[in-house]
């Protein structure tokens, strides 16, 4: 489980393609690989991923073919920035919201507009997405969370602050880029209960 605050950006050190695989060397920043264990689970761009080896200055996942598929990571190359985030732990603040790592989908940076203090960004969204996501409500954008600020029938859009455009991969998106989404899994959970319950 994660909380969506994104903790260090890392540098894509390596991208090995192994059949319907991609094996990734991740170089962080500022994340120090001493604290890091075999087995951790890391958010990158909001994709949960489990370490599997640890170098002397990066460390290795594998993203699957389930991953490769619901994601943006299969076009990840050789000095990619990835937003990282280390799994919670017990007794940790939760700024953000609850961000599990699991990848609903993807969209597509359809505005930028810079407001000063704020970066408006809007993104064209799958239908089948755009259903859980409510003005206000919490979503999670290359495992960053976020406040949805509108929401209309094609796009939603939010408002990063600039230590959000500074620190994150957010700011550098061009129009046409994708981004991993999540949305708030409570309203996946209340729509199964509803329909389960009229099915009954």
């Amino acid at each position: 489980m994660f909380t969506g605050l994104v903790e260090d950006l890392g540098t894509v050190a390596r991208a090995d393609r192994r059949s319907d695989a991609l094996v990734l060397s991740i170089r962080p920043a500022a994340m120090p690989l001493a604290e890091l264990a075999i087995g951790d689970s890391i958010c990158h761009d909001g994709a949960c991923l489990t370490v599997t080896e640890i170098g002397r200055d990066a460390f290795t996942v594998l993203a699957g073919a389930e991953t490769l598929a619901r994601t943006t990571l299969g076009s990840l190359r050789i000095g990619s920035k990835v937003n990282l985030e280390r799994a919670l732990k017990v007794g940790d603040r939760l700024g953000g919201h609850w961000v599990t790592g699991h990848i609903d989908g993807t969209g597509e940076l359809a505005v930028r507009r810079d407001l000063g203090a704020n970066l408006v960004l809007g993104f064209r969204t799958p239908p089948a997405l755009l259903r859980y996501i409510v003005e206000k409500g919490s979503i999670a954008v290359a495992g960053v969370s976020l406040t949805v600020n509108a929401v209309d029938p094609d796009t939603f859009s939010i408002a990063i602050i600039p230590h959000t455009r500074d620190h994150t991969t957010l700011g550098a998106l061009a129009i046409g880029d994708r981004v991993n989404l999540e949305v708030d899994i409570l309203a996946k959970h209340v729509e199964k209960l509803i329909s389960t319950g009229r099915s009954s």
